[in-house]
């Protein structure tokens, strides 16, 4: 047994079987659930509690992150449409056509990312028709927090179904 078996005997390189890979999909949604439109989630909580700088730094950040997502949305729809097709198209055919586990991975971290990227856009665009302010300001980001929480709950329990599916998979193949 040369090094090389020895290695690969010893750490497993696929992606369903590696833990790093788990780590990342928490941290993903971790992250993704905790920044609310780029406003962190225990900001929100303290201005719905206590109000003053801390509800006047939430409506800032809230306004600057939705002006630069609406922007992008507004100018870059096509491109990123197609962008996002193309790489979708490209981990679908690779990781289920042609059976290429890492593409796999990637798919099931990228495609639930796009659906956030949408509600993303569609909050924004709540927002700025005038639920901006206190209550239905507050309102709003939680209910896109509670999607997101939902996106990543349904994303999490696939992933895990497919890598389950695919470590045992392999191991009656092995």
């Amino acid at each position: 047994m040369d090094i090389y078996d020895l290695v690969l005997d010893v750490i497993d390189l696929r992606s369903f079987s590696n833990l790093w890979y788990w780590i990342a999909l928490a941290v993903l949604w971790s992250s993704a659930s905790h920044w609310v439109l780029g406003v962190p989630n225990d900001l929100i909580h303290r201005a719905r509690r206590q109000g003053g700088q801390a509800e006047s730094d939430v409506e800032t950040l809230v306004q600057v992150n939705m002006r630069r997502i609406l922007g992008i949305a507004r100018t870059a729809a096509v491109p990123l449409f197609a962008f996002a097709g193309f790489l979708l198209t490209m981990l679908v055919l690779m990781g289920f056509w042609y059976g290429i586990e890492f593409a796999q991975a990637v798919f099931f971290l990228v495609a639930p990312m796009i659906i956030v990227g949408w509600l993303s856009v569609f909050t924004a665009a709540k927002i700025e028709s005038g639920e901006d302010r206190n209550p239905a300001l507050y309102r709003r980001l939680m209910i896109h927090r509670r999607l997101v929480q939902a996106v990543g709950m349904v994303s999490i329990f696939v992933t895990s179904l497919w890598g389950m599916y695919q470590n045992l998979n392999m191991s009656i193949l092995n």
